[in-house]
């Protein structure tokens, strides 16, 4: 293999599960090639129990490695790379990415598996990504389809997918609970340093830690500067807030970036839309990207748990 091999399975039942799980983990332990699964706990122990104790499968908690997208595919290129420099010529790797019917906020996950196939593509990888139908709603499973160039059947069959389309997923992210209510900040078209100013000022009367005050500063600070520099004026800036918890969104009348990737990995070739994305992507609790009505909006949450506080989900990030 000498590039990212990317596919998905759709099952209904722990049997079925095992069905595709184990073959793909054997043959690769068979074969001496570095083998990992990034499951949940219950089908960890499903497999853990399937295959026996004394092989050398890598077991990554689920809920480490699926914190942030931008964080897996971080840890994901540290470790293809340690084991391409040691001389592996093929990984295999079943990764049960979070969605919303397990309580993860879907748009930014369906946006790491689109970016998946850029993020891995130097790497001989074979990355399997199972979904049960049991919980996985039908929005989270179009994109399954759409996000993986390949997908293997029940009876083992490995094969192109041809409902796979290049570029971004469908998937949108719904307004925040909190935009229920006015914005305690609005501005149109401010300079960094005054969203800067309105930001401290707004935060001082909620419970946020020092880390997380910072991080809010910061990140309306590079939104509002990637808005003014890339997007299309006027650009809008707003910012909710409980007592725990801080929302901003900025909102422009451009398209946004189409590459999948962007804030998803590092990049110096253009500060504030690619190396600022990245690093609100690594500190931010939840951020979104998308297009409606209005233009292209950010929106970033940092602080408190998220769990039921976003219409149209009823779980929680885990960070």
């Amino acid at each position: 293999m000498t590039g990212f091999f990317h596919e998905t399975a759709l099952y209904g039942s722990d049997d079925d599960f095992l069905a595709l799980a184990v073959p793909f983990l054997e043959d690769g332990l068979r074969a001496g090639e570095p083998t990992v699964v990034a499951c949940a706990e219950r089908n960890t122990a499903l497999l853990s129990g399937a295959l026996g104790r004394g092989n050398s499968v890598m077991y990554l908690p689920g809920a480490d490695q699926y914190s942030r997208p931008s964080d897996a595919i971080a840890t994901y290129r540290d470790l293809f790379r340690e084991h391409t420099e040691a001389g592996a010529r093929q990984m295999r790797v079943i990764g049960e990415v979070p969605h919303s019917g397990v309580g993860a906020r879907w748009d930014w996950w369906a946006r790491y598996e689109a970016a998946a196939n850029q993020a891995f593509a130097e790497f001989p990888v074979w990355g399997l990504c199972p979904y049960d139908t049991r919980t996985a709603p039908a929005d989270v499973l179009a994109d399954v389809v759409r996000t993986h160039p390949n997908i293997a059947g029940a009876s083992g069959t490995h094969q192109a997918n041809p409902g796979f389309r290049e570029g971004l997923p469908c998937s949108t992210s719904p307004p925040d609970v909190l935009e229920q209510a006015s914005p305690l900040v609005e501005l149109i078209d401010p300079t960094a340093g005054a969203v800067r100013e309105a930001v401290g000022t707004a935060i001082r009367a909620t419970r946020l830690t020092e880390d997380n005050a910072h991080d809010v500063v910061y990140a309306a600070s590079e939104i509002i500067t990637n808005g003014l520099t890339h997007g299309i004026a006027p650009v809008r800036f707003r910012l909710w807030a409980d007592d725990s918890r801080v929302v901003v969104a900025v909102t422009d009348r451009g398209s946004g970036p189409s590459d999948p990737l962007a804030g998803l990995v590092p990049t110096t070739a253009t500060r504030s839309a690619g190396l600022g994305l990245w690093i609100l992507h690594r500190t931010c609790d939840y951020v979104s990207m998308g297009n409606d009505a209005d233009g292209f909006t950010v929106r970033v949450s940092v602080g408190g748990q998220t769990e039921g506080r976003s219409s149209g989900t009823s779980g929680k990030n885990r960070r």
